[in-house]
């Protein structure tokens, strides 16, 4: 489940967060709880300025155990960034709040296209591509995008997820489970 980023969330989100595990691959880094409150304010104001969009995720106890935000948003264009705490980690919540955040982006906000950049050292997220059927590598098809995330010292590899393209994923989704219910 996800909801709307809150400030209650963040003596819980931050522990999670500054795990060695997590902190390196993620934009929300803080080295104190009152430097994250800070950062959490900052989205909050961002998303409702339309400059991004940012959910908790939460487990089946609605306790909070990671983020999920799109970036960067400028022509329903957007970086999408995950993280979940390491005790949540190869449990399917990362792909359950990715198919719920689409969805939300793809129907209920002016969304076509979701980059995701993923640093050629995370093998883990690198490996979580591959699962994931609807996102094209997109290395050639946005090479001047390519070119602005590989600017500093980290490489990128560079994924597509289109409204089309998961839209049609997602119907196909809900028929698979409409034939396993007639059958």
């Amino acid at each position: 489940m996800l909801k709307k980023r809150d400030l209650h969330d963040a003596h819980v989100l931050f522990p999670l967060l500054n795990d060695d595990a997590v902190k390196p691959y993620v934009r929300e880094k803080s080295e104190t709880i009152e430097e994250y409150y800070f950062f959490l304010n900052k989205m909050i104001l961002q998303e409702e300025s339309q400059e991004l969009i940012s959910r908790t995720i939460l487990d089946e106890w609605e306790m909070p155990i990671g983020a999920i935000t799109l970036y960067d948003i400028q022509d329903g264009k957007g970086f999408l960034a995950t993280w979940l705490g390491k005790p949540y980690f190869g449990k399917g919540y990362n792909q359950y709040a990715k198919d719920l955040f689409l969805r939300e982006l793809f129907l209920e906000k002016d969304i076509e296209v979701v980059f995701l950049k993923v640093n050629q050292n995370n093998a883990r997220s690198l490996r979580a591509m591959q699962k994931i059927e609807y996102a094209v590598h997109a290395n050639e098809h946005f090479p001047k995008i390519l070119e602005q995330i590989n600017e500093g010292p980290k490489l990128y590899e560079l994924f597509a997820i289109y409204k089309d393209a998961f839209i049609f994923h997602m119907h196909e989704q809900d028929q698979v489970e409409y034939d396993e219910m007639e059958a």
